[in-house]
Formats: structure tokens, sequence, C-alpha cells
């Protein structure tokens, strides 16, 4: 079964659904023109290219356009689907392909502040349209801030809040939003003590730390070094 959570527009490549697999049952992902990244997130099964990967929580699989992958479910499984269009400009591949990544393999970053991020696919192994990661938020908010690619969030279990210039919204278990280049707003960790995990996927491919803060907050940033004058 695959539901719809952030649809398909006609001036963005990106596209997010949900995918739940039963017992003894399969899916067959295949497209013609778009690449597919899945990440699971509940249960186990198997992707198979030409040889099987098993799949557990945490697990992210890359089928490229044209390619055919069949996954199974042991009992049952559930995953998001990303979709990336032929339209989405390609980077340079950097790296050998993967088929499978599993989160705690993953390359690690930083971000701004104490924000992390691992990559899960990128150009380095094997994605030229878009990059796959896990972003982790520590309590509390960034500053205001916006990127120049077109990005799709999922948000595993939350509590969190998407600011942007039109209001806030809530973000709970399994809360989905688009954000569009240079569209400023704040992801908020509404946790006291927990950290929150997001799932980003966005083109250009590129690194999830490239992010620019509007001039209200770089005028708060900025620093002038008085001794070398």
């Amino acid at each position: 079964m695959t539901d719809s959570l952030v649809p398909v527009l006609d001036d963005s490549p990106l596209a997010l659904s949900r995918i739940h697999i039963g017992p003894g049952d399969s899916l067959t992902v295949s497209e013609t023109a778009h690449d597919s990244l899945l990440y699971v997130y509940e249960g186990e099964g198997t992707v198979r290219f030409d040889t099987p990967h098993s799949l557990t929580p945490g697990t992210s699989v890359l089928v490229l356009a044209g390619e055919h992958a069949e996954l199974s479910a042991e009992g049952e499984l559930h995953a998001v689907l990303a979709t990336v269009g032929p339209d989405a400009d390609r980077h340079a591949p950097l790296g050998a392909r993967e088929h499978v990544v599993r989160l705690a393999d993953a390359e690690a970053g930083k971000a701004s502040g104490s924000r992390s991020f691992q990559i899960l696919f990128g150009p380095n192994n094997g994605s030229t349209r878009a990059t796959l990661f896990v972003g982790f938020i520590p309590p509390g908010k960034a500053p205001w801030h916006y990127h120049l690619y077109d990005e799709i969030v999922w948000v595993p279990e939350g509590p969190g809040r998407l600011h942007l210039g039109a209001g806030t919204d809530e973000l709970g278990p399994g809360s989905a939003f688009r954000l569009r280049p240079r569209e400023v707003h704040i992801v908020e960790n509404a946790s006291a003590d927990r950290e929150m995990a997001i799932l980003g996927i966005f083109t250009p491919a590129g690194s999830p730390s490239a992010a620019y803060l509007t001039p209200d907050v770089t005028a708060e940033y900025r620093v002038v070094d008085r001794g070398s004058r």
C-alpha cells in the first residue's frame, strides 16, 4: 500500500509517499525517468537487485531511473519513498555507486550550532539528482534561515514545530512538509530534553549544511575585529 505525503508539483521534481508492505507481500520499485530513494523506519524485509540486501529500521535504498528493485516484508515493513524527477539538476558523481546504506554507517557531518546530520545518499555514492540525509536537532530552535535547494522533510517522531512567515505548524509523528528554495523557516525541536531526528531529501544534491541567514539575523551575528583596525 502506498499513500502520498507530499505530492508532485509542476515546478518541483520531488515527491514523498509512505509505503506499507504486509506479511508475505512484495512491492516492485521501478521508474523509467525517476530516481527512487527509500528509508525504512519500521519492520524488516529484503530488497533485491541482482543480489538481496536485508532491510531493518534505519536502512536506505537507492533505485536509479530504469532499474528494478523488489521489496518484500518479513512480517510487516514500513518505509517512506521519495522520488526525484528528470528535471532535477545533476551533480557530478564523486564516488562509487551504492544500493543500500544503513544509518549507523552513514557519513556524518556538522550543520550549524549543535545540529548535525548523516548523509545516506548523495553524489558521493550514486545519487546525483538529490541528497537524502537524517538531521539531528537538539531542544530549541535555530535562527531564521533559508536554503537554495528544494527540499522535503519527514518527521519520524517529533514533537516539533515548523515556523514559516505565514505561521507555525505542529510536527508530530509522520508529519511531512516541503520547503521551497529561499523559503525562510525554522524547524524547532519542541522537546525539553530529547534530540529530534528528521529525514530530508533535497535537490540539487549537495550538503545539508548549506544554509543562509536572513539580513536581520546576519546583523546580530556579525563580529567586528576591532583589533585589526
